[in-house]
């Protein structure tokens, strides 16, 4: 069985679990446990025993809602989304555990039993919350900088095109959210990679030459909004609402 299963591409036994093929479910929970490892290592930058530590039934638990939820509409692999909701549960699950009476750390470099200073723990505790974040926001951009190359995009070109008037970063950032919300439209970026500029004329108040010279920023900003992406969406917050 497990032969036959290896010849079937990844996104196809995806598919087929999320139609209830118990079966190569189980063999995908199996199969990627190394992967599921290697995610959840590098969140907690140590090495991760499978068989002993918690954080890696949090990964095997996330990887397999990664299985259920995953889309390939969403123009990512399923590989790089289960990396990232894998990542995700592993740091909201260790952000918990620093809640409680038993603090989880990223590193084991210090013993919180060991600092009798209330305000020596808190700095701790607060240097590794905004190394945390900083390592979250890396990992997003860095998604965002592949997406952007299937568009033939770049990060760098991106920072020469970004409209500099507000106003039209307003309207540009306002134009993708259409093209987010509107399943047709959204159908037509996420497989052609382009704007559909015939259809989208008609729904904006906006010349298509403008359409044309804001292009790349538009597609740049329908990929955040598309994508899960909690840090890099909360600065277009408000904006083109």
């Amino acid at each position: 069985m497990s032969g036959a299963l290896r010849d079937i591409p990844l996104e196809e036994m995806v598919a087929k679990a999320q139609k209830g093929d118990e079966s190569i479910q189980n063999y995908l929970l199996q199969t990627y446990k190394p992967f599921i490892a290697k995610c959840v290592s590098e969140v907690c930058k140590r090495y991760i025993d499978p068989k002993r530590d918690d954080e890696f039934s949090i990964g095997l638990s996330a990887f397999n809602e990664s299985i259920k939820t995953y889309s390939a509409d969403r123009g990512s692999s399923f590989l790089t989304f289960a990396t990232l909701v894998i990542k995700r549960k592993v740091i909201d699950y260790i952000r918990y555990m620093k809640k409680g009476p038993t603090a989880v750390s990223l590193d084991e470099s210090y013993d919180e039993e060991q600092m009798e200073n209330p305000m020596e723990l808190s700095i701790v505790k607060d240097r590794y919350d905004r190394e945390e974040d900083s390592w979250y926001r890396k990992q997003e951009i860095l998604d965002f900088s592949q997406k952007l190359g299937q568009y033939k995009l770049s990060l760098e070109e991106l920072t020469k095109v970004s409209p500099k008037h507000r106003d039209s970063r307003d309207t540009a950032v306002r134009i993708a959210r259409i093209l987010q919300t509107d399943m047709e439209l959204r159908e037509f970026v996420i497989e052609k990679k382009k704007l559909p500029m015939k259809e989208l004329s008609k729904k904006v108040d906006v010349s298509k030459k403008t359409l044309e010279r804001n292009r790349k920023f538009i597609l740049a900003m329908f990929i955040v909004l598309t994508e899960d992406y909690v840090y890099l969406q909360d600065y277009l917050k408000g904006v083109g609402c």
